[in-house]
């Protein structure tokens, strides 16, 4: 009996030590879970929002400035995802890693550290990249019916813009084309040929598999008949291979006597669309003396930080040729309207400035763009580098931006005369400086919606949308008067509307923008966006969009996004 007492006794403790046994064993499998689990989540939270940060402090410390380059063609094709992301991490430059830097965040909280940073940060380009190679039933130049000569008119972005149609035009009617002539007799009286601002051997070079090029017209052909033509302005397929192929008949050489807005804009085939953009960001690059000294200009500016590039187009030609004379004297005012009746080919001569003014076709003046840029939230230490000629007016002019942005700067003194002289005397070759330092800054500002401003705004679009902030002259032109008339003071309310009128103009991704409403005729074709202000849809593609072909739900998140970001 006692013995059998025993044998349960044991029994009993050992089923007990089994039960604690079990016990342990499954906290200790609940516990290496849980740990795993927190293991995995930590990581991924790592990964996401701190590891990105860091990898690019990190990188920051390794890289040199990137000079400007302009990307070469076999890198302009579809981008696989790996590529995709190189071109979103473009829109954090290396150089913006400065911001973390000790002596400007231990000036700064943290909360006006963030809203400093939010000043440069550069809007999403949503997954956009470009994509311009050519499509597989594209083929070499067929064989060459004929030359093309062609008279660049204009400045140096009307006139590259116009060659890159040129280019286009040529492929079109199967023409070699001979390298374009730039225009010598406007305004600014520029003796630079096409060798002296651009690559031609790159140019040639580039466009081996789209059209033939030469550098000169053949000696047998030079004193040869030529069919004098300027071309339909924003003239489509049919235009040229009804009205001027047929040339070809009669003519060995056709020469187009104008350049600029001869192609339309849209409606043209793809292959035609992306040779355009092939041309123009990638074969019409600048000369390597250009080049090189537009990269130290950047690499200067970039050296103490950010900085906004600002397109003040202030000058006396834009002002004449636009009729704005608001703040000018009488005498500034005669001055403009005689230059305006004697230049020939600007063809209106009565310009009621008033009016002008209150549509918003005249820039902005100095001073209103320092009242625009403080109320943007911009401190007074921001450096801005005027990307223009000499300002009408001189220091008492731009007197009213200088006293709240003192930090301003221009080629002239960012390098030494030295450095600046043999570009000095060429309107075009600084112009091209202008526009390196314009394309490769953290903010580009335009004054007034020209040529360069235009296409500043489209490299800037191509190249991983830039932050870009296009005023709204004719909204902020309302608030101005107000600030005239004294019914409204420089301070948090300004800066309040102001903000809120740009708060979508700030170069997110968007579609072209097609004509105006009810406008008929050719006026249709003048109010579109140009070609060249905006690549998008024919030169950038997004995987978001291809996406929405398969499935309904990221087609209608697809379209929200779109929506919310059509600026």
């Amino acid at each position: 009996m006692q013995q059998r007492q025993t044998q349960q006794q044991l029994a009993l403790g050992q089923g007990r030590r089994q039960k604690a046994r079990s016990v342990g064993g499954g906290a200790l499998v609940r516990m290496l879970w849980i740990s795993g689990y927190l293991t995995i989540t930590l990581g991924a939270l790592f990964s996401t929002y701190f590891y990105p940060d860091l990898l690019s402090i990190l990188h920051s410390q390794k890289l040199s400035v990137q000079p400007y380059v302009l990307p070469k063609q076999s890198d302009l094709g579809v981008q696989t995802r790996t590529s995709e992301l190189s071109w979103k991490q473009e829109l954090a430059p290396p150089h913006l890693s400065r911001l973390q830097k000790p002596d400007i965040q231990s000036e700064l909280p943290d909360d006006k550290l963030l809203e400093f940073k939010k000043l440069w940060k550069p809007p999403s380009n949503q997954g956009f990249v470009p994509c311009v190679d050519r499509s597989p039933s594209y083929t070499g130049p067929a064989k060459s019916r004929g030359y093309l000569v062609v008279q660049s008119n204009g400045g140096l972005n009307q006139m590259r813009a116009g060659i890159c149609d040129m280019v286009a035009v040529a492929r079109i009617l199967n023409a070699t084309l001979v390298v374009p002539e730039l225009d010598q007799r406007s305004y600014w009286q520029d003796s630079s040929n096409f060798f002296d601002v651009f690559d031609a051997d790159h140019f040639i070079d580039a466009l081996n598999g789209d059209i033939d090029v030469v550098k000169a017209l053949p000696s047998h052909l030079i004193s040869a008949p030529k069919a004098v033509k300027q071309f339909q302005s924003w003239s489509n397929l049919k235009y040229y291979e009804e009205s001027i192929a047929p040339l070809w008949h009669e003519y060995k050489v056709i020469r187009a006597s104008k350049s600029d807005s001869r192609l339309a804009n849209n409606d043209l085939p793809p292959d035609i669309q992306k040779l355009r953009c092939r041309v123009h960001y990638d074969a019409l690059r600048f000369a390597p003396q250009i080049d090189s000294f537009g990269q130290k200009l950047v690499e200067k500016m970039r050296s103490d930080g950010p900085f906004i590039a600002l397109h003040l187009r202030y000058e006396k030609d834009m002002l004449a040729f636009s009729g704005c004379t608001y703040g000018l004297t009488e005498a500034e005012a005669n001055e403009l309207s005689n230059i305006r009746l004697h230049t020939a080919h600007w063809k209106v001569k009565d310009i009621n400035s008033t009016d002008q003014r209150s549509r918003g076709f005249c820039p902005l003046t100095p001073t209103e763009i320092g009242i625009f840029l403080r109320a943007l939230g911009y401190p007074k230490s921001t450096r801005i580098y005027i990307a223009a000629g000499e300002i009408y007016g001189g220091d008492e002019r731009i007197a009213g931006l200088l006293s709240r942005f003192p930090n301003v700067m221009r080629k002239e003194t960012v390098s030494s005369m030295d450095e600046l002289a043999p570009f000095a005397s060429h309107a075009t070759q600084m112009a091209a400086l202008d526009y390196i330092v314009s394309v490769e800054s953290d903010v580009f500002v335009p004054s007034y919606s020209g040529h360069m401003a235009r296409a500043v705004e489209g490299h800037r679009r191509y190249l991983g949308h830039r932050k870009t902030i296009t005023p709204d002259r004719k909204e902020l032109v309302v608030l101005f008067d107000k600030l005239d008339r004294g019914e409204l003071e420089e301070g948090p309310e300004l800066a309040e509307l102001i903000t809120e009128i740009h708060r979508r103009r700030q170069g997110s991704p968007r579609k072209r923008k097609g004509p105006l409403t009810g406008t008929k005729g050719r006026d249709r074709f003048r109010s579109e966006e140009a070609f060249y202000t905006n690549p998008l849809p024919d030169c950038l593609c997004s995987d978001i969009m291809n996406l929405t072909k398969s499935s309904p739900s990221v087609q209608s998140k697809a379209n929200k996004l779109w929506m919310a970001n059509s600026n």
